[in-house]
């Protein structure tokens, strides 16, 4: 077995003043503290989808600016997810946790409170930032404080905490929205913030991974997250001019991209090649299976977010249902989706990566391309029984993908590899929220149908159906790569 796949001890270091106190539940106690925290970045995350037709209105947004309220948010996290293991290192696991949480709340309040569509983006990016942190935070904290055998159980728990509370947040916030206006969903993340505070102070441990005293790290890898950043908004600004009058632009950006991603990759070399800290080690590419990982990660994360910005506007402008009506038939999918991923966690500690995935992306793509078969007309628990079958689909994925990904790093490297595969994911999710907004656009056009017209027409159905083929499109893309995977499991890191 190679050096760097050899089993090391869990790194116990890290939490012994607070076992000596809790005793072996601790790991568990300190696996619900950062799933409350995560549970509200992620609703901050759907629930608006909900809002954004009430929210165009009230602002008078066309269709450009108002998918900004789900990119914008999108940029946001997928920066500040590269800055998570150096804030870790720099301010450790308790102020880390804490800080994202006061900026999460801070969001939360400033957007339901606020008057100008400015300010709303505002927040949706203060949001953004606070959930980029956070969501690596778990997947260190399994992979460092659970024996393997465990880690696929963990995973589970966590993964069926995390995704119950946001399928229930469309259907509260669906009625909320009726009832009370677009607002009402930023104050959704308040009594999550506020029971993160208190557990907090209970459970998490002020020291950094690795039981290290926190402050001792290398000074913030600032070039590196502006490239990043400058990269992520090139990409995505690309792509939203793509459905404008200027190709050119469009061009430029998508060029300028692509020059950022080559700039970040040299950056990070050069830096670590001096002894410094860079935001992502190019070294964790080295190990095979996590670099498989990160593709099919970057395509599920494409579909998956698309897909989430998708839905709700299909739902509402094309099938003519409220928001209530949209958040009810997504709430036994997401029931659903909680229990898989209990059940697959397990599944996760005795079965390989790719088999898991590969049947969840089958999965999942199988419920895109059923979408085209709905008409308006048509019942809508087929459309709530092709939810479901894409949450499966997800459930398989989302416990297994990470953890298997991951297992070969060393467990110094592993708050870099959360980070790593989390901001692959997440990017993949940025571009996938603009992608839809943009092909929806093309398409709608292409079949003389616009957002605008109030009346439905089995052309705008059309053009629905054309992106949903495009996501079952995607979702055989990482199938692929899911499979490669399966051929250099075994062989471990190179």
């Amino acid at each position: 077995m190679p050096p760097s796949t050899a089993p090391e001890p869990p790194a116990a270091a890290p939490m012994s003043p607070m076992r000596l106190r809790y005793g072996p539940r601790y790991r568990w106690l300190l696996l619900l503290s950062v799933m409350v925290g995560t549970m509200a970045s992620i609703m901050s995350s759907t629930v608006v989808n909900v809002a954004i037709p009430d929210l165009s209105r009230h602002f008078g947004l066309g269709q450009e600016r108002a998918q900004w309220v789900s990119s914008g948010f999108m940029v946001a996290m997928t920066a500040s997810m590269l800055t998570t293991p150096w804030l870790l290192a720099r301010f450790g696991y308790r102020r880390t946790y804490v800080g994202t949480m006061v900026l999460l709340l801070a969001g939360g309040l400033l957007g339901g409170l606020a008057d100008l569509f400015p300010l709303v983006l505002a927040a949706r990016v203060m949001e953004g930032l606070a959930a980029g942190v956070v969501q690596p935070i778990p997947a260190i904290i399994i992979l460092r404080a659970f024996e393997p055998h465990e880690q696929g159980r963990a995973s589970g728990f966590f993964g069926m905490g995390v995704v119950l509370a946001p399928a229930v947040g469309p259907s509260i916030g669906g009625v909320l929205v009726d009832l009370a206006g677009w607002r009402s969903i930023f104050f959704m993340v308040v009594p999550f913030c506020l029971a993160a505070f208190w557990l907090a102070w209970k459970f998490v441990p002020s020291t950094a991974p690795g039981g290290a005293q926190a402050g001792r790290s290398h000074a913030l890898d600032w070039r590196g997250l502006l490239i990043g950043t400058a990269g992520t908004l090139c990409l995505l600004n690309g792509l939203v001019e793509l459905r404008g009058d200027a190709p050119s632009q469009a061009a430029l950006l998508l060029v300028l991209a692509g020059a950022a991603l080559a700039a970040f990759v040299w950056w990070e070399r050069r830096l670590a090649a001096r002894g410094g800290e860079p935001l992502m080690d190019m070294r964790l590419f080295g190990h095979r299976q996590f670099a498989m990982g990160t593709v099919v990660a970057f395509i599920y994360g494409t579909a998956l977010f698309g897909s989430t910005y998708l839905l709700p506007v299909f739902m509402q402008v094309a099938l003519h249902l409220s928001a209530s009506h949209v958040g009810t038939i997504m709430l036994p999918a997401g029931i659903v989706l909680a229990f898989t991923i209990a059940g697959v966690g397990r599944l996760a500690d005795r079965h390989p990566t790719w088999l898991l995935v590969s049947t969840g992306l089958l999965l999942l793509a199988a419920s895109f391309a059923l979408m085209p078969t709905l008409s308006l007309a048509g019942p809508l628990w087929l459309l709530t029984l092709y939810a479901v079958v894409g949450r499966i689909g997800l459930g398989f994925i989302l416990p297994s993908l990470n953890i298997g990904s991951m297992r070969p790093l060393p467990k110094a490297m592993i708050p870099q590899g959360a980070s790593a595969i989390s901001f692959l994911r997440q990017l993949g999710g940025s571009a996938g929220v603009s992608l839809c907004a943009v092909v929806l656009e093309w398409r709608l056009a292409a079949h003389g149908d616009s957002l605008a017209q109030l009346q439905s027409s089995p052309a705008r159905l059309a053009a629905f159906d054309e992106v949903f083929l495009i996501l079952a499109g995607l979702c055989g893309l990482a199938l692929l790569a899911a499979l490669q995977l399966r051929e250099r499991q075994h062989r471990g890191a190179i």
